[in-house]
């Protein structure tokens, strides 16, 4: 099974879903995100496939967020969208992707309920 982790090294969060999925005996593709952001069209997928809205995975404490006015509610999905590719800083983490579905992994065990074998 192919199961991709969008993630950020510096996040606890994020080591230790990555943790969790080597755990159970699967090496991910590791995909550090703010590195090697996704594309637009990319994002909208996963965003989709995880049943979220782009404002659901909009990480709003990061410094780019209060500038560019994100906590508006005005603000559109779109607009959201494009702050997120201009600065993946934004998006919320981690994220992980299996034939299963995807999951913004907050907490952590969220991941079990996509990985093959995990009582999720």
């Amino acid at each position: 099974m192919s199961v991709v982790i969008y993630h950020n090294p510096a996040c606890g969060t994020s080591r230790s879903t990555l943790a969790l999925i080597r755990q159970m005996g699967i090496e991910p593709e590791v995909v550090e995100y703010l590195k090697a952001p996704p594309s637009r069209a990319v994002l909208e997928g996963l965003i989709a496939r995880a049943g979220l809205t782009p404002r659901a995975l909009l990480r709003g404490k990061e410094a780019p967020a209060a500038a560019l006015g994100l906590d508006d509610p005005a603000r559109t999905d779109a607009e959201i969208l494009d702050a997120m590719v201009a600065h993946p800083i934004l998006m919320n983490r981690p994220i992980v992707a299996t034939e299963k579905g995807v999951r913004l992994c907050r907490p952590s065990e969220a991941v079990l309920e996509i990985l093959p074998g995990a009582a999720g």
